[in-house]
């Protein structure tokens, strides 16, 4: 006899109703099997990889003093994220949510730039995994083989996103927790038991900043732009809000648990490696390019090497297992609305009520970007491009509340409502994703490989600007708005994703309290 759901089951699937949708994907992902998917995407070991090397060629052991910085501003962006998840919590937020909250035309140009940022993303996690591979095995990699097996990550990710989210959510949950429990117990050694010099080294540049013409303030915006890839992927909590149970309560607590957990273990991690380094001035000239490697093997020995290899290479597969699937149901958002080329193909479910369309899609657009491996420069590019990318989706949704709010057409109704205090914050949050989107886009030769041409230097800012064209083009010669406002008819009133379905000059208003 089948089971019979649960009153949150029935509320969560009436809820999808009010917002137009049938419930097509597997909710059963309880509030902490959404959180491992937050968790792995932003991902402590992946994160401090991605930042600590190239944060302290730039300003030193002081460049960990960016992270709490970092971090305070995207909780900014998860207040506004609460408020909106609360009340919509529905796949392919940026797109969900920016068509209520400013019209068709603005939803989907915030979904295809989040879209595109995401699977580039997951180009870039494949890319920087496949080193760790060989590292295993003990072989030397060559710009083919690279690419192989980058590749190769990315179809085995798939497959696993393909047996449906309680598989995927058992590879993730067992893969975060050898990943945490390996960064909180080497990052406590190394700052208990093999510090190798005292906490006024973290005050101190070691002359790091001579690479921005001396100047301190230019290096630590250089190191602002560099962590805030440390502490994006949150969002992939709202990736899975169709799977969770009572998802308008339970998605803003993943958000919060996997932001601020990880946040927490990632500046542990980077103080306990620079005090424990042996010659933070090494990876400062650059002599040094594994510095969190150097610090764990010299304190632990060189039997450690293996199985801290083994510990990175898991947390790098299960963010690109966990960054996959949020991509694969953004696409899936998207294409259910019509507003994805092939949409009808694009769309499909499988009968483990995994979005296999959107897969498919995903997979082969972060495979096509593998193509750039073959050449080191231009896998560079595509990595500045994914950084800068990935905070135009955060500007553009902080935006839309704001400017809903001060309209007065967007009132929060969901469990979260911040009232003023959230409109204050909201402004904060678009003060803050404004400043980074346009310091990650900046131009710096620093951040670049020496020797390293024009455009890779520019990339981050013809990379999104590439992106936002291309969008643009589309949404004058394709119209996706108009499938989406089709669609919007079709499911009736509920179908404006408010209870009501009120409009007002063409602008998607909220619940009326």
């Amino acid at each position: 006899m089948p089971d019979l759901p649960s009153p949150v089951q029935d509320a969560d699937a009436a809820r999808m109703t009010d917002l137009g949708y049938t419930q097509e994907l597997n909710r059963s992902l309880g509030v902490l099997g959404n959180i491992a998917m937050g968790f792995a995407v932003v991902s402590p070991v992946v994160a401090l990889y991605a930042v600590s090397m190239v944060g302290t060629m730039i300003a030193g052991p002081a460049w960990v003093w960016a992270l709490p910085i970092v971090l305070l501003g995207q909780c900014l962006v998860v207040n506004v994220y609460s408020e909106l998840a609360s009340q919509w919590p529905l796949a392919g937020g940026p797109y969900q949510w920016g068509r209520r909250l400013l019209g068709p035309s603005f939803g989907w140009m915030s979904g295809w730039v989040w879209q595109f940022a995401v699977m580039f993303g997951n180009t870039t996690v494949a890319y920087l995994a496949a080193p760790w591979v060989f590292a295993l095995v003990g072989a030397t990699p060559t710009p083919g083989s690279m690419v192989a097996v980058a590749a190769g990550i990315l179809l085995a990710c798939m497959l696993v996103n393909a047996y449906g989210i309680r598989i995927l959510s058992w590879f993730i949950s067992l893969g975060i927790a050898a990943e945490a429990v390996a960064s909180v117990l080497v990052g406590f050694a190394l700052l208990l038991f093999f510090r190798e010099h005292g906490f006024v080294l973290l005050t101190e540049t070691l002359g790091a900043e001579e690479l921005s013409g001396g100047s301190t303030v230019v290096a630590f915006l250089a190191v602002l732009a560099v962590a805030g890839w440390g502490f994006i992927g949150f969002d992939a909590c709202v990736s899975t809000a169709e799977e969770t149970k009572d998802a308008g309560r339970q998605v803003p607590r993943a958000m919060w648990w996997a932001l601020l957990s990880v946040g927490l273990v990632v500046i542990l991690n980077a103080m306990a490696v620079a005090l424990a380094h042996p010659s933070p001035q090494a990876v400062v000239a650059g002599e040094d390019l594994d510095p969190v490697t150097t610090a764990v093997t010299t304190a632990f020995g060189s039997w450690s090497d293996k199985p801290f290899v083994a510990v990175v290479l898991v947390g790098f597969l299960a963010c690109a297992m966990a960054s996959q699937g949020g991509a694969a149901r953004g696409v899936y958002s998207l294409a259910r609305d019509g507003g994805f080329p092939f949409s009808r193909q694009v769309r499909k479910v499988n009968r483990r009520q995994a979005p296999i369309g959107g897969l498919v899609t995903s997979t082969l657009v972060s495979c096509t970007g593998l193509l750039l491996g073959l050449n080191a420069t231009a896998i560079g590019s595509l990595i500045a491009f994914g950084t800068a990318a990935t905070f135009l989706p955060f500007f553009l949704v902080s935006l839309a509340a704001l400017i809903a709010r001060l309209r007065g057409t967007w009132v929060p109704s969901g469990h979260i409502r911040l009232g003023r205090k959230g409109t204050f914050l909201n402004v904060l949050a678009v003060l803050w994703t404004a400043f980074e989107v346009v310091n990650v886009c900046w131009p710096r030769a620093i951040l670049a490989p020496p020797g390293a041409p024009w455009y890779q230097i520019w990339a981050g800012l013809l990379g999104t600007g590439a992106v936002i064209t291309v969008g643009l083009v589309y949404l004058v010669v394709k119209k996706p708005q108009r499938a989406l406002l089709a669609a919007q008819e079709q499911h009736g009133t509920r179908g404006a994703g408010t209870a009501e379905g009120d409009e007002c000059e063409g602008v998607l208003t909220t619940e009326r309290l």
